[in-house]
């Protein structure tokens, strides 16, 4: 079972590395902007491959709710012209659908590093007792 674990793990990451860079390269959707796939997970008999993104605007901060609406509404209507790309790129007995999905998981770092500074600021404030 240990083995099955590790093939997917080695397909989820090949999968991930041709769609960052498929997605970098050739969609010119504007929705899109900057994004980062920041992991796959696809099912065991390939048929479905969610992939996780995040995205971040020129100015480095994060987009709001409609702004990745628009850039997920913007991969998803590309996701041909990328299960094309991985069918190219990798000789996969099946090349999966695609499902695009938001990852939270850097905007919640981004959230909880704001918070510790506002704690741990006014702590370093503070005057220390001799």
């Amino acid at each position: 079972m240990a083995m099955a674990g590790a093939r997917m793990r080695r397909v989820d990451e090949a999968v991930r590395e041709v769609l960052a860079d498929a997605i970098g390269r050739l969609i010119k959707d504007p929705r899109v902007g900057f994004v980062t796939v920041t992991g796959v997970s696809t099912s065991p008999d390939l048929r479905q491959a969610t992939v996780f993104v995040s995205f971040f605007t020129p100015s480095g901060t994060s987009p709001d709710q409609d702004q990745h609406a628009g850039a997920l509404a913007g991969l998803s209507s590309a996701h041909g012209m990328l299960q094309a790309e991985l069918s190219r790129q990798l000789r996969m007995k099946r090349t999966p659908m695609l499902e695009f999905v938001f990852d939270e998981t850097t905007e919640r770092a981004f959230r909880l590093d704001a918070l510790i500074e506002e704690v741990v600021l006014p702590l370093s404030d503070e005057p220390t007792e001799p």
